[in-house]
């Protein structure tokens, strides 16, 4: 009989026990799986970070490698306007008559000098290098360097007036500002509902 009633002892622990099995178990699991829940909103957010450093840095680089295309050739550039300052030179050095009137070596020479400086032109414009064409255009400090004042009643004050020496940007920059003359004494220039001058850009 006695062995019978330790069975039966057995029997009724054995319940109890298996019920506080799964509690032990799943505290340990549901603190498991917050840690991992944790750890991966923490290792998606750096994946995010650095997916956007990294596209950021593609933008920047995408742009450097832009700007150096564009912009590598502004020293040399800003050395050969030299020369076509000189080629325009040497052709307004001849008079308008003369130059329509050569003949045989000279009149070769002017052609050669004018297609000279055609090429020149070109080929600076294929590189980037545009000319800046200032005369009626309102001041612009960025790409003009006003050298005097011409008293104008008729023009609006602040316009060009007059180029001195021609102006060149290469891309969106001035590789260098033109030399003008400003009007001085007309009327005001007229502006846009934002306040700014009607002709600018």
């Amino acid at each position: 009989m006695q062995h019978d009633d330790r069975r039966e002892g057995a029997e009724e622990v054995a319940p109890e026990a298996a019920q506080a099995a799964p509690e032990a178990t799943a505290k340990p699991d549901a603190d498991a799986l917050a840690a991992a829940l944790s750890e991966r909103d923490e290792m998606k957010d750096r994946l995010l970070r650095t997916l956007a450093e990294m596209e950021n840095l593609r933008r920047r680089t995408e742009r450097e490698v832009a700007d150096a295309r564009t912009y590598a050739v502004t020293n040399f550039a800003r050395d050969v306007l030299n020369v076509a300052d000189n080629i325009r030179r040497a052709l307004e050095s001849v008079p308008a008559e003369d130059r329509n009137g050569a003949e045989g070596a000279l009149k070769g020479l002017i052609e050669g000098i004018d297609l000279t400086e055609r090429d020149l032109s070109k080929t600076l414009e294929r590189h980037g290098v545009k000319v800046v064409e200032p005369k009626g255009q309102r001041f612009d400090p960025n790409r003009h360097q006003a050298m005097f004042e011409v008293p104008d009643a008729t023009v609006p004050n602040g316009t060009v007036v007059q180029v001195v020496q021609t102006g060149y940007v290469i891309g969106e920059r001035t590789l260098r500002p033109a030399l003008v003359g400003v009007s001085k004494g007309g009327p005001k220039p007229e502006t846009k509902n934002d306040g700014k001058p009607a002709d600018a850009a």
